[in-house]
């Protein structure tokens, strides 16, 4: 008897749409059709700080994250600036991933808005697109949010896919289509290709992906290093990576009440920076990295003041983590006693989020 036939792989990317900006609008329903700009409003800040996020109509006057905020109103002087409420942001994030999870075969969550789901059990790429359709709707049901979502036999190439027609977007990528799609795109459409590494291939006249594709091996091993086989193969098409199941520790977090209550600032930073290393430890143990730094405190009248970092890039260097903790707290611990004092670590990734991230091999 013949063998059955394999089910097809495929792999959807859930992208929600400027999700910082997108929950504060949310809460703000009169920021709707504005442009948002998370991050510290340089009028009060004295122009130190950067942009985590904006809304889309931010973006069209050429705002983006990581952009200094100096930099950001002089593009979009008209543009609201709020400061980031981490806490929110990871409570709608919770609740997204508990959504997506429920849809998918295997579950990947790779950062706070976006996760990859295979779903291969489908069977094929018209019921997975029809499974799309009931995600963004649940998730516009329960939250109000919007997402874009990329469909495709590999995880790269769905995340391409997801970018391309924001926000709200779905786009399927079947398997004989793969080459098509990919090769007139920039190649700076493929994940971590950043606009370092984009100019050093346009020197090597490499302007698509098609154009990658064909790249001549040595001349990307210039550029790439040991990856260069692994950039080609996206490049082409061929993406075996695994969605990875992942267990979804969104934060950890780490407090100690004061009985009597503090007024000594170096007793409350000595115990901050212990529970710090408590928390460092953790992320070992759990072989996780983390993004974003909470310091809390609470004084008598139960008054709780939190102050929040976000990092770079994520890490569990404990000299980086303390030193933002210092940085949090000091000002928090000036001429008064202190009840609680707690470290929260969020954002939280693990090995297998950083895989075959092109953006680790340049700039």
């Amino acid at each position: 008897m013949p063998g059955r036939k394999a089910s097809p792989r495929i792999i959807i990317h859930v992208d929600m749409d400027s999700f910082y900006a997108s929950v504060e609008v949310r809460h703000y329903p009169d920021l709707a059709g504005k442009p948002v700009i998370i991050g510290p409003d340089p009028a009060v800040s004295g122009g130190r700080g950067v942009v985590l996020t904006c809304s889309y109509e931010a973006r069209k006057f050429g705002v983006r994250s990581a952009m200094p905020v100096t930099r950001a109103h002089a593009l979009c002087p008209h543009a609201i600036f709020l400061p980031p409420r981490h806490d929110l942001y990871q409570e709608t994030s919770e609740r997204v991933m508990d959504i997506l999870e429920r849809y998918a075969d295997r579950f990947q969550q790779v950062s706070i808005d976006e996760a990859f789901l295979d779903v291969s059990s489908c069977g094929d790429y018209a019921a997975a697109t029809e499974l799309a359709k009931r995600i963004r709707e649940d998730i516009y049901r329960a939250e109000r949010l919007t997402c874009s979502i990329g469909i495709a036999p590999g995880k790269s190439i769905a995340k391409i896919a997801s970018d391309l027609e924001k926000p709200g977007g779905l786009v399927v990528i079947t398997p004989g289509k793969i080459r098509e799609f990919l090769s007139p795109l920039p190649v700076g459409k493929i994940p971590g290709i950043g606009p370092k590494t984009a100019a050093a291939l346009v020197n090597l006249d490499i302007r698509t992906i098609g154009d990658l594709a064909e790249a001549d091996i040595q001349d990307l091993r210039e550029l790439f290093g040991k990856s260069a086989v692994t950039v080609r193969d996206i490049a082409r098409g061929i993406d075996d990576d695994e969605v990875r199941e992942s267990r979804r520790i969104q934060s950890i977090s780490r407090e100690q009440t004061f009985s009597p209550d503090c007024g000594d600032p170096e007793e409350v930073t000595r115990i901050l920076l212990e529970l710090s290393d408590e928390l460092c430890r953790e992320l070992e143990s759990e072989d996780a990295y983390a993004r974003t730094i909470t310091v809390k405190v609470r004084y008598p009248d139960f008054t709780t003041l939190t102050r929040a970092q976000t990092l770079p890039r994520p890490t569990r260097e404990v000299r980086h983590i303390r030193r933002a903790v210092i940085g949090l707290g000091l000002p928090l611990l000036h001429d008064q006693k202190v009840r609680l004092a707690g470290v929260r670590l969020s954002s939280l990734v693990t090995r297998d989020t950083h895989q075959k991230k092109i953006g680790d091999f340049s700039g």
